[in-house]
């Protein structure tokens, strides 16, 4: 009975609990459903050879024995089907020969042949006849027209003989075989009309793959397109799941513990009349189970809607593959009640224990004015979670500070933080309300002293606003932040005049400008067995040594690049082994195994700092960039200029490598942060709604003593916009301090760039705090002025 009257009593006060559970189980359960969903997706089924009844495909992985048994990674780059291989296919049934070389940017050219195994049709003209002929995907108007094209055998004018409707999986150039051949003589695929037992019979031991049914799909253009989709929504939702956790349970257990604070009048009138610590706990613990089941419920109510509106979101945002949904899955809609409860009741029995222990008289007191707000528990609790932070924080600095760069350690790393400040918040409210409320008269007056009286409602009203800085400024600063680093870095090694997308053709024409020194470099990947357990991949380069000091300007921490040759290796500072001499056994991106000896060590850097062989090294990757310093750009133009090679100069290179925020990104952004800041700001309006309401009385006060209501409005106000700076100011300690670790990091990483304080949103999420915080606070003033003065004083 006591606790239903309580219920009808305290409405407002619970429907704002009721309301900060409810969305924040429901933002739980959409995460988590959208998690359950990143771990079940059907096989990624065969696209380019999906009509094609065996494909003999080159080595392309690696197998390393390892202690734990033979390990497994996919190489950069797959090796040729050996021409022995052919011709030894060719006895079982027709073969067809496939290759795949680059045309213009994007585009990927392929012998006609193969066309009808991926699924093409032609919709306009016929197929390539003569040598000079191609077919195009798009509009059928382009048949007939004459168009030039450059692939790694130069610019050459061909004819659009047909077209064939796009197909989602590329972006396609079809030749006769005989003029593939020419372009790219190496066979990446062969398709073979005989059955897979003959056609593997006749393959033996050579090393090549035997692809039918669904494996298939490995020689497509990207096999794992899926998986690598689901595995970095995996990780976004991840991340998004923890802060979105965090920020809710954050803002309930505040919520609750403010809405028992609110009651210590009520308390103490009850101990006056004789009740005892136990039954109050009894009953506002009946109240906060009440409510978080309610609350709970409605919460997994709404996350059905949620989570399929996220699955829409990710796909359409190009996140997810396009027949992501969100499955069937139960346990997330358990685990979000449960927590619901569990952090409804923790967060009123917190505040419970508390007001159980006080005598009546004392009760009394405390609800006149907060007297003692830092209890021996919060002051143990925030302390620690503070000395928690810094010393992760510091740790990372002397023993991995390139983890400080790393996302989940910037989004998780600020919640420590915020929590800490949180909790230790009473303790700064009072200075920080001195400087913040300048206001002169007595208006000023009574805005400091409220705030000051009621350290726990501004603490309270506070906290979602720190939130919301906290969270806005600390991850779009560090992405700012190492993103500028990154530019920085970029720009500080890069010594090249002209930078050109081009191959060995491009490379021989500019050697021939007189003074025109030219590095080749192409893309390739080391293998490397630096844990014992499995083979690690690292990105490398593969480079014309002579000229790399020329064009390059990299932070060498030991040895020398000229000391790079066949035998040699850079590494960076990364690398298990980094001793300048040291021999390392590496794979390289086509599998095959080497000894090299480093020459030189590198620095980390923001990572871009990664590993440099020549070109014997290259595990057969084809050069596709030449750098080139010269004092004659324009010489250089004109021995380009046929070739079709795009020319950069250094500028507009870097403007182009410049990192920015695409689409996929922002969306990321939006899943991650946006959610979370929605969320507080409901909080902010819902728990200023509550702070306001409870004050009815004081408000009455102030008309008894001569305050006019517009007065009486403007004081909520300026109290309102004293507290949301307050919570501001505090957000941008846990900013500062966050965005400090990291541009620590980057100079222990021998990385100097500024700190970028995302102004925008620093701006942005205070003021929209601001403008939620006056909405909800102002009409509620207004409808308690409504009353007169004293009937609200003998309410």
């Amino acid at each position: 009975m006591v606790t239903s009257s309580s219920l009808r009593a305290r409405w407002l006060t619970l429907a704002g609990a009721f309301a900060a559970l409810c969305l924040g189980v429901a933002l739980i359960a959409t995460m988590g459903l959208g998690l359950a969903a990143t771990l079940h997706a059907p096989e990624q089924p065969p696209e380019r050879f999906a009509g094609a009844p065996v494909v003999v495909r080159g080595a392309g992985e690696l197998r390393v024995p390892s202690s734990a048994g033979e390990r497994v990674r996919e190489l950069a780059r797959p090796r040729a089907v050996p021409p022995e291989v052919v011709a030894e296919l060719a006895r079982t049934g027709p073969v067809v020969a496939d290759r795949s070389f680059p045309v213009d940017d994007g585009v990927v050219g392929h012998p006609w042949p193969v066309a009808a195994f991926g699924g093409y049709r032609l919709i306009a003209g016929h197929e390539p006849r003569e040598p000079a002929e191609i077919v195009v995907a798009g509009d059928p108007a382009l048949a007939g027209r004459a168009l030039r094209v450059r692939t790694p055998a130069g610019v050459d004018s061909y004819t659009v003989a047909g077209v064939v409707a796009p197909v989602p999986y590329e972006r396609a150039v079809f030749f006769t075989g005989g003029t593939a051949a020419r372009i790219a003589p190496r066979i990446d695929n062969l398709v073979v009309r005989a059955s897979p037992e003959a056609v593997r019979a006749a393959t033996g031991d050579s090393g090549v793959q035997v692809l039918t049914g669904n494996d298939r799909r490995r020689a497509d253009p990207d096999p794992d397109r899926d998986r690598d989709a689901l595995i970095a929504m995996n990780a976004l939702l991840g991340t998004a799941g923890g802060v979105t956790a965090f920020v809710s349970v954050f803002v309930v257990a505040s919520t609750f513990a403010f809405a028992v604070a609110q009651r210590r009048r009520e308390i103490g009138l009850l101990r006056t009349a004789g009740a005892t610590p136990g039954q109050i706990r009894v009953t506002i613990l009946a109240e906060a189970a009440v409510t978080g089941v309610l609350g709970s419920a409605a919460g997994c109510a709404l996350a059905g809607h949620g989570a399929s509106w996220l699955a829409r979101l990710l796909v359409q945002e190009k996140l997810a593959p396009g027949w992501f949904t969100i499955g069937e899955q139960r346990w997330p809609y358990w685990a979000a009640f449960w927590i619901g409860v569990a952090v409804a009741l923790s967060g009123a029995a917190a505040a419970t224990m508390r007001a159980g222990r006080i005598g009546p008289v004392e009760a009394l007191r405390e609800a006149a004015a907060d007297t003692t707000v830092m209890t021996p528990g919060r002051w143990v609790s925030g302390a620690g979670l503070l000395a928690t932070g810094l010393g992760m924080l510091a740790w990372r600095l002397l023993s991995d500070p390139g983890e400080a760069l790393h996302r989940k350690t910037y989004v998780t790393q600020p919640m420590l933080l915020i929590s800490a400040i949180a909790l230790l918040a009473p303790v700064l409210v009072r200075p920080l309300t001195r400087a913040v409320a300048w206001l002169p008269g007595a208006i000023g007056m009574l805005v400091r002293e409220n705030a000051r009286a009621g350290v726990r409602r501004t603490a309270a009203v506070a906290a979602p606003v720190l939130v919301t800085v906290a969270l806005a400024g600390s991850l779009l600063g560090a992405t700012a932040t190492i993103d500028r680093a990154k530019s920085a870095e970029m720009r500080t090694q890069a010594a090249a005049d002209l930078i050109v997308r081009g191959g060995d053709r491009e490379a021989a024409a500019v050697r021939a400008v007189p003074g025109a020194r030219v590095m080749t470099s192409a893309q390739t990947e080391i293998y490397t067995m630096e844990d014992g357990v499995a083979p690690i991949r690292s990105r490398a380069e593969a480079v014309d040594p002579a000229t790399l000091g020329t064009v390059r300007r990299l932070p060498v921490r030991a040895g020398s690049l000229a000391g790079l040759d066949d035998d040699g290796i850079v590494v960076n500072e990364e690398w298990a082994e980094h001793t300048v001499g040291h021999r390392v056994d590496v794979w390289l991106g086509d599998g095959t195994p080497r000894s090299l000896r480093i020459v030189a060590v590198l620095a980390t850097g923001t990572g871009s700092n990664g590993v440099y062989v020549t070109a014997r090294n290259a595990g057969g990757a084809p050069v596709d960039r030449l750098e080139i310093a010269t004092g004659d750009a324009v010489a250089v133009r004109a021995v380009l200029r046929d070739s079709g090679a795009p020319v950069l100069t250094r500028e507009q290179w870097l403007a182009e490598q410049r990192p920015a925020v695409n689409r996929q990104t922002r969306a990321g952004y939006l899943v991650v942060l946006g959610i979370a800041l929605i969320y507080t700001g409901i909080a902010v309006a819902v728990t200023m709604l509550a702070a306001t309401a409870e004050r009815t009385h004081d408000l009455a006060v102030l008309r008894l003593a001569g305050a006019a209501r517009a007065q009486v409005l403007l004081v909520v106000a300026a109290e309102t916009l004293t507290v949301v700076a307050v919570g501001t100011v505090l957000g941008m300690i846990v900013t500062l301090v966050n965005l400090l670790g990291i541009w620590a990091a980057l100079a222990t990483l021998s990385v100097w760039s500024a700190i970028v304080l995302p102004w925008p949103a620093l701006v942005a999420a205070p003021a929209a705090c601001a403008v939620v915080a006056l909405i909800a606070a102002m009409p509620a003033a207004a409808v308690a002025l409504r009353a007169r003065p004293m009937e609200t004083i003998r309410r």
